[in-house]
C-alpha cells in the first residue's frame, strides 16, 4: 500500500491532479488541515483546483510509514511553497516562500485511499509569509 501512496505523492509533485485522483476511491474523506472534512472525488478536486491557484508546492524529504496489514499509512514531508494569491482569511499573497514541515495520514482499501489527513503548523506559514 505505501507504493498507492508513493504514486500519490509523485503525483502531487508533478502538478498532477487526475494522477492523483487515480490513487483515491470515489468516496475519499479528505480531511484539511484546519477546515471541513470534504467527501468524494469532485470535492477533493476543487480542493486542488483551489490550492493550485493560491499555492504553488513542491514536497521535499518525503517518508512513507504504512502499518501491518496495509490499511493504513502516514507520511512526513517538507512543504516548499511560493504563495501565489491571496486565500480568504489569510495574509496578502505577493509571491513570498516558505517552508514548513508537514504530514499526512492515509487509510487504504484494495489498493486506493480512502482517507487522507494532512496537517501542518497554520501559525508557522502565517509567520513565514508575513515576513516575506
Amino acid at each position: 500500500m505505501s507504493a498507492t501512496i508513493k504514486t500519490y505523492f509523485e503525483a502531487f509533485n508533478a502538478g498532477d491532479v487526475e494522477g492523483m485522483l487515480d490513487c483515491l476511491t470515489e468516496d475519499i474523506a479528505h480531511h484539511v488541515n484546519e477546515g471541513e472534512i470534504r467527501v468524494g472525488k469532485e470535492k477533493f478536486a476543487a480542493f486542488c483546483a483551489h490550492m493550485n491557484r493560491c499555492y504553488s508546492e513542491n514536497l521535499t524529504d518525503i517518508v512513507i510509514f504504512e502499518a501491518a496489514g496495509g490499511s493504513r499509512g502516514a507520511a512526513e514531508f517538507v512543504v516548499n511553497g511560493k504563495y501565489l494569491e491571496t486565500d480568504d482569511g489569510l495574509p496578502a499573497a505577493n509571491g513570498q516562500p516558505y517552508r514548513l514541515p508537514a504530514g499526512s495520514f492515509f487509510d487504504l482499501s484494495k489498493g486506493k485511499i480512502t482517507r487522507v489527513t494532512t496537517y501542518y503548523n497554520l501559525s508557522d506559514w502565517i509567520r513565514q509569509v508575513s515576513n516575506g
